[in-house]
């Protein structure tokens, strides 16, 4: 499948930029940058720029999708397994689509329907130093350069550019007929909350699997078994030590 892939100097946040020009896409396509001054996370949170030490991404597909809400797992798995291509360190996954790397965050992903289009954002941590993450209050993320991955921040940003754009081209057509079901088995094997203890809102228990619709199964003492879909979950134990 060709796919367009528009590099530019800055945007505001290149989730933003894809929504205002779809019509530059067709059923796959991605815009990228090194420098996104007004991005933000999942949950409303804002997103650090980091300007020319980052890569700030967004896929547009243009397809109907059988299960779209499973679109975040997805684009954790093909995140990582661009990140494993590209440098060759494998990333845990914090469900439902963190990417960790020696148990501190270095991806951040965020999913977005709008116009019949899905954009599949996703901030990846290429050469930030240690300091950047202390000054900017966030002590459980890291970089790759930081975890010792040696490499030049923009040429980095548009191989693994171009790798996540061939991800998504690869997996499009069996996602979009099958959904999260057949990724289930991989996903689960780089999923670091299974086995621990976890709490989410309203409980906290032991996460045992993750389903077929992408939901955290999670053993309650007080309920029994809970099936988690959105909202924060934490894990005991895992910054630093995954």
């Amino acid at each position: 499948m060709s796919a367009p892939l528009i590099r530019l100097a800055s945007a505001d946040s290149t989730n933003a930029w894809a929504r205002r020009n779809l019509d530059r896409f067709g059923e796959l396509g991605a815009v990228y940058t090194t420098s996104q001054t007004a991005g933000r996370g999942r949950l409303g949170r804002s997103w650090e720029n980091a300007a020319g030490q980052a890569l700030y991404y967004s896929c547009v597909l243009r397809r109907p999708l059988a299960q779209p809400e499973t679109l975040p797992l997805l684009a954790s798995l093909v995140a990582a397994d661009a990140i494993r291509a590209e440098f060759g360190v494998e990333c845990g996954i914090k469900w439902p689509n963190d990417l960790l790397l020696g148990g501190k965050k270095i991806t951040g992903i965020l999913c977005e329907g709008v116009d019949g289009a899905w954009i599949v954002g996703v901030g990846v941590n290429l050469a930030q130093p240690g300091d950047f993450f202390a000054r900017a209050g966030l002590p459980h993320a890291t970089s790759l350069a930081a975890a010792g991955v040696a490499l030049e921040a923009d040429p980095a940003a548009d191989a693994l550019a171009a790798a996540l754009t061939g991800g998504f081209a690869a997996q499009l057509d069996r996602f979009a007929a099958q959904g999260f079901a057949p990724l289930r088995e991989t996903y689960r094997g780089r999923c670091v909350n299974l086995g621990r203890h976890v709490e989410y809102d309203g409980g906290a228990g032991t996460a045992l699997d993750v389903d077929e619709a992408g939901r955290l199964v999670v053993q309650d003492g007080a309920s029994g078994q809970r099936r988690i879909f959105t909202g924060e979950v934490s894990v005991r134990g895992i910054y630093g030590a995954v």
